[in-house]
């Protein structure tokens, strides 16, 4: 069970606390009663990081400023595919460079995932059925090979410590009727194809992703929370892909190998809270965030 943060982690003037979730919290106007009459929110990433459905108490430096910056660049690379929930960059002083205000959204109750490769959770549905979320691929297909073209793969958003699910475009129709469905699968895909082209141009191969969709004020779609960033994507070194083995990621690795390993003594299958991270696990995978942001935006990080 994911341990949900018992505080907020900023005091915001003109802002009250309304949600916390494993690494974002979520403010609203003071004078809004709540998130129904909102007519804005803050989106603040915090730096906290979260490993085998625990939130560990040891932050990542930096690591909401990446999300946020990341998050808002590829929302500009997008922005002729679909619109987004971003209204200002101009928010509290405390917060500056990992909070973003944006429209209120109702969203899907489905996380919309795109599969450019074969890998994880999609593997191992594969090698159980030959088919990952509903859709049939061919035989023999392995580890990180590519998938072309790339597949829809949604997942039905779980509670707060709960695993999602992995769904069917069935059960999506299902969940939100066949035109949404239908809409968002095309959003996906469309999205996906777009950042992988980008990706690949900057020597990054983009394996996996997902998106999360909702409707603004006006009934549109737009694309909101994260969008491609290490949290959210599977990013891959391109200089380094071969298919048949498992490929390093930009991401929690470093993390997750070190919880798993013998140097933690954690025991992933008790329900005790992993210990705190060594610094030397944190200052890798900050640099594996940051870089990640350089080498996509072509930027230097601004630490």
């Amino acid at each position: 069970m994911t341990t949900t943060p018992a505080a907020p982690a900023y005091d915001l003037p003109g802002w009250k606390h309304a949600y916390a979730g494993k690494v974002r919290e979520i403010y609203i106007p003071e004078a809004a009663a709540d998130f129904a009459s909102a007519d804005k929110m803050l989106m603040v990433a915090t730096d906290r990081i979260s490993a085998y459905d625990f939130i560990l108490d040891t932050p990542i430096p930096d690591k909401g400023k990446v999300l946020t910056g990341l998050s808002l660049w590829w929302f500009d690379q997008l922005a002729d595919v679909v619109g987004n929930h971003v209204l200002s960059t101009d928010v509290p002083s405390a917060v500056t460079g990992r909070a973003i205000i944006c429209k209120p959204l109702h969203m899907f109750p489905v996380e919309c995932v795109a599969r450019g490769y074969l890998t994880g959770s999609g593997l191992a549905d594969y090698t159980t059925s030959g088919m990952v979320c509903g859709n049939a691929l061919p035989a023999g297909l392995g580890e990180a090979d590519r998938l072309t073209p790339a597949i829809f793969t949604p997942a039905f958003k779980a509670e707060l410590g709960d695993h999602d699910e992995n769904i069917t475009f069935d059960k999506t129709v299902d969940l939100v009727g066949a035109e949404d469905a239908e809409a968002l699968r095309d959003l996906t895909l469309r999205l996906y194809t777009r950042a992988e082209e980008i990706a690949r141009e900057r020597g990054i191969v983009l394996a996996d992703t997902k998106f999360e969709f909702g409707r603004d004020a006006s009934g549109q779609i737009v694309l909101g929370d994260e969008v491609l960033t290490p949290d959210s994507s599977r990013f891959w070194d391109a200089a380094d892909y071969a298919p048949g083995k498992v490929q390093a990621s930009f991401d929690k690795q470093f993390v997750r190998d070190w919880l798993t390993g013998p140097d933690s003594s954690w025991d992933r299958n008790s329900e005790l809270p992993p210990p705190a991270l060594p610094e030397q696990i944190v200052a890798r995978t900050r640099a594996r965030y940051v870089e990640a942001f350089e080498r996509l935006t072509g930027t230097t990080f601004p630490a």
